[in-house]
């Protein structure tokens, strides 16, 4: 897909591809509401609409937002855009179809030992940056998104197994959805991965001399 992407503003890669495949095997269609949280350059957005599916897409970065706005036009797609802090600007909505690529990069600042409080990236990193474990987003979005899906709805979060993909199943069990792993793939480093390998190797979170991370779709259903 061609996308216009400005600087700053993060590029589809892997995990989105991965996330629109998993979308697409969903029953979408005119009648069905899509949210996409986090857009980026829109790419997810567009792949809803191309279906024909009512979309909305959100993202915190205005200059993601402008992208986003900009590739709707480009490939002559409606798609509803808002920026805003992830669920805020849809506040009280219900949606069939939620999707998010949110960062989930474990960080080097953080709590723990010397760390601080965890806080989200900034300039590019905000697309990745997730805190020391990762999860800096994904636990908010395991809080705050099974609200907005109507009965029958499915969230689809993709992430990296790096970030705890058990405790994104738990969370969204206690928010009362049905969950599974909807996909899984395992990819090469990128570069800020590799970046960060050393980082990675002392906290246990990959064998030394591994380079590669599984991705991970997770599925939850609002059931009744």
């Amino acid at each position: 897909m061609l996308l216009i992407r400005p600087p700053g503003v993060y590029q589809p890669q892997g995990d989105t591809e991965l996330l629109i495949s998993c979308l697409l095997e969903e029953p979408l269609d005119a009648t069905r509401r899509v949210l996409d949280l986090g857009t980026g350059t829109g790419a997810v957005a567009l792949a809803a609409a191309g279906t024909g599916a009512r979309v909305t897409a959100v993202d915190l970065s205005a200059r993601a937002v402008a992208a986003a706005w900009l590739n709707t036009r480009l490939h002559r797609h409606r798609v509803r855009l808002r920026r805003g802090d992830l669920v805020e600007p849809v506040d009280g909505q219900r949606f069939d179809l939620i999707t998010a690529n949110p960062p989930y990069v474990p960080s080097d600042t953080g709590t723990g030992p010397g760390g601080g409080a965890d806080v989200p990236g900034t300039g590019a990193a905000l697309a990745w940056d997730a805190g020391r474990d990762g999860r800096l987003v994904l636990d908010r979005i395991c809080r705050e998104a099974p609200k907005l899906l109507a009965r029958g709805g499915v969230l689809l979060i993709v992430q990296s197994s790096l970030a705890d993909v058990p405790k994104t199943l738990a969370g969204l069990r206690r928010a009362g959805l049905r969950t599974s792993v909807a996909a899984a793939r395992w990819q090469e480093f990128g570069p800020v991965m590799t970046a960060r390998a050393g980082l990675f190797e002392r906290r246990g979170l990959i064998a030394p001399g591994e380079r590669k991370e599984e991705l991970v779709v997770v599925r939850g259903v609002r059931e009744g």
